[in-house]
């Protein structure tokens, strides 16, 4: 299993599935370009290099292809793998994501985070706060307090603004009916950055894709309700390992 996480964080993001599925799954979680233990962004890149940056780590683990899950803007790398090696893809878990911010979200609601990110990066940098508006349903979960805040201090601007320009720009609409492998769609009842209408807009265009809402969660839905978030994973992929 790969894991893929979303702007601002890094593969921490995913501790609690890692140690929970570790029993069953070989279970990876990775740090894009530009975050965490990773090397900076290059100049110029693209959602694409991304995407094979992740085939890369999928191509060295060595064990076939992966049952791949992607959270928010890592659900939109996770999709743009699919287009260019889905020899390397098992299954897709498409969690509280994006076909795109473009391909997902009207025109002005766009425009408006991407003037909401250009007023973010723009701080300097001792007053730069990378966390997004409308993560959670009932503020961050205590009990990861610490590890969100070690996060946070660690995000590079240069990596965040790379994200979001692409993630504006993202349109992964005309992929989707092409997806063949088993998908589960994963979202937080109330995701007020992805909201369901975008959940029910994948399981329209995907075939067979199976959705499953964690009542009561928002964007974050494997830290707001990690126990539920991983038996859902669980079940889904040791049914297609």
């Amino acid at each position: 299993m790969v894991f893929a996480h979303g702007t601002g964080l890094d593969a921490r993001m995913w501790q609690p599935q890692i140690e929970a599925l570790a029993d069953e799954f070989t279970v990876v979680a990775w740090d894009e370009p530009g975050s965490g233990r990773s090397g900076a962004v290059p100049d110029g890149f693209r959602l694409e290099d991304f995407a094979r940056a992740l085939a890369a780590v999928i191509e060295d683990v060595g064990l076939g292809p992966a049952q791949v899950a992607g959270l928010s803007w890592g659900g939109t790398v996770v999709l743009e793998l699919y287009r260019w090696r889905p020899d390397l893809v098992r299954s897709l878990l498409m969690v509280d994501t994006y076909a795109g911010w473009k391909g997902s979200l009207p025109p002005q609601e766009v425009a408006a985070r991407v003037e909401g990110a250009r007023r973010m990066l723009a701080a300097p940098r001792e007053e730069f706060d990378p966390t997004l508006p409308g993560l959670y349903a009932a503020g961050p979960p205590e009990r990861f307090t610490a590890m969100l805040d070690a996060m946070s201090r660690d995000v590079r601007p240069e990596t965040m603004a790379a994200q979001l320009s692409l993630m504006a720009e993202a349109d992964e609409r005309d992929l989707l009916p092409r997806i063949t492998v088993p998908t589960l769609l994963l979202w937080g009842e109330e995701d007020a950055r992805s909201p369901l209408d975008v959940a029910y807009a994948f399981q329209d265009a995907i075939a067979h894709a199976e959705l499953v809402v964690i009542p009561e969660v928002g964007h974050m839905s494997n830290l707001e309700a990690p126990e539920a978030f991983t038996a859902a994973v669980r079940g889904f992929c040791r049914a297609h390992a």
